[in-house]
């Protein structure tokens, strides 16, 4: 296994260091400039929307706008936000946590303007809920199916196999710890086995029930996380002044690029930054599409929200966490990462019982369980509407769920190394189909959330018009008519290749 581990290595350090980092800071940096600095001006009313979808009730067979949301939120707040901070944070330094902010501000521009296009040409469900993202957009608006099926099939590879294999490594590398050495291998089978089971009762049940599990697993375990955190800050506030040192100290010392960008700081802040937050690589779109809203702004602007509330909040909770550890007992930090056993997430337990004490660690193991299987919900739930996508079959779907439990036993006992280059490569090379689609179809999302402003001036509930934006491809879902979003014919219930 080592020789594949050795040229899935290769790739993803070339498509890393000389392709996507380009790509995720140019295109993020020109739409932030076209939709002038969405992602900043419009928090306030990002976090207005949010609220407002909170309460809201929709229609029966739909989800809202605050369900979309913590389906996209459940995906993103993963390991990512735990041992991909430690990795980060150990490989590259605590600088990388500075460049981890600067993707996601950067990137939730992208993730705008992906999640707006997602809304535009999403398509109903014979049972009348949504699905639609990146293969949609490709196929109904660029009208190339064949590029969305590529797509399709990277997504699929990425969150049905790669993403859901690393979630249950995860999972099992927590538990390791209460293992008796030699015996980890067995352990880590009955744990594959048992997440397995609870698993396959989650997506048998449709996402009705995918959406509700979420919207109480993300924002209870979110909170009791962020909590821990601000309680660690407060009661080291006499070393978080040198943890965020650390942070700006090596942040701008490009002497450390002497080494080789691909192992830099910078690099791995930006890469395990789009692993947490997913901003521009094309996943959220997918939960972005299934809200039942009346302007695909609204939906682009909270999704850009859950990119901040990922990165900016969990992230720099874990960061802060694990640096005041660092400042506090350096040694012991230095021969935890010196280790050969050393995965990330024996950084993080450590780092939360010296915040709070031997409790900590079991605290830490239970966050990391809810944040993977949160993360395992939302991860299928992307994967699934791609499969729709390619064919709307029953037994295909089937084979699909029963290769996603084999993938999720299989990352109970895989290798450390694998697991991640895997799911980076995969991830890497679904974020240049995203973010090429989105640069080609950009000028859409911006006329709509110029028709989304024009409205909120004139103090109505904005109703997106597919009619009112001249030139633009046709819709499935946004038609004329009194409402501006029923369809004006069956044959919009679908795309090609597929049956609903």
């Amino acid at each position: 296994m080592n020789w594949l581990n050795d040229i899935i290595g290769v790739i993803n350090n070339y498509l890393w260091s000389y392709v996507l980092i380009v790509m995720l800071i140019g295109i993020g940096l020109w739409f932030t400039v076209r939709t002038r600095f969405v992602q900043i001006r419009c928090i306030p009313e990002m976090f207005r929307l949010m609220t407002e979808g909170a309460g809201a009730k929709p229609r029966e067979g739909h989800i809202s706008t605050f369900q979309a949301f913590c389906v996209s939120t459940a995906s993103r707040v993963g390991v990512g936000n735990i041992a991909g901070i430690a990795i980060a944070v150990a490989t590259g330094g605590p600088g990388a946590v500075f460049w981890m902010w600067v993707i996601a501000t950067i990137g939730a521009a992208s993730g705008f303007v992906e999640s707006t296009l997602a809304q535009i040409w999403k398509v109903r469900n014979p049972d009348g809920t949504f699905r639609g993202g990146p293969a949609y957009y490709i196929q109904l608006a660029l009208g190339k199916r064949w590029l969305g099926l590529v797509f399709a099939i990277a997504l699929i590879l990425c969150f049905g196999l790669g993403f859901n294999g690393l979630q249950t490594y995860n999972m099992a590398s927590a538990i390791d710890y209460y293992v008796i050495e030699g015996h980890e291998t067995v352990v880590n089978a009955i744990i594959g086995l048992f997440v397995v089971v609870a698993f396959a009762v989650v997506i048998f049940g449709g996402i009705h029930r995918i959406s509700i599990i979420t919207s109480w697993i993300v924002p209870i375990m979110a909170g009791a996380y962020i909590l821990i955190a601000i309680w660690t800050c407060v009661s080291n506030l006499g070393d978080v002044p040198a943890a965020l040192g650390l942070v700006f100290g090596q942040a701008f010392d490009f002497t450390s690029l002497a080494g080789g960008f691909t192992g830099s700081m910078i690099m791995w802040g930006i890469k395990r930054g789009l692993f947490s937050n997913e901003a521009g690589m094309g996943s959220a779109p997918n939960a972005a599409a299934t809200a039942d809203v009346s302007h695909p702004v609204k939906q682009g602007l909270v999704q850009s929200l859950s990119v901040y509330i990922d990165t900016l909040v969990i992230c720099t909770c874990s960061a802060l966490m694990m640096l005041i550890f660092c400042v506090q007992q350096p040694d012991t930090v230095a021969a935890l990462v010196a280790s050969d056993s050393f995965n990330g997430i024996d950084f993080v337990q450590m780092a939360m019982a010296n915040s709070i004490g031997p409790i900590g660690i079991h605290f830490m193991t239970a966050c990391i369980i809810l944040f993977a299987f949160s993360s395992l919900v939302g991860n299928y739930f992307y994967a699934e509407g791609n499969i729709l996508f390619i064919k709307d079959n029953k037994t295909v779907l089937l084979v699909f769920r029963l290769f996603c439990l084999a993938a999720i036993f299989f990352g109970a006992v895989n290798n450390f190394s694998l697991a991640w280059n895997l799911a980076d490569i995969f991830m890497g090379f679904m974020a240049i189909i995203n973010l090429v689609a989105i640069l080609l179809l950009g000028k859409w999302a911006l006329k709509a959330l110029d028709d989304y402003t024009a409205q909120r001036k004139q103090g109505v509930n904005p109703v997106f018009c597919a009619q009112s934006i001249p030139g633009m491809p046709k819709t499935m879902w946004w038609t004329q008519d009194a409402r501006c979003r029923v369809p004006a014919s069956s044959d919009d219930a679908g795309v090609a290749g597929t049956t609903g």
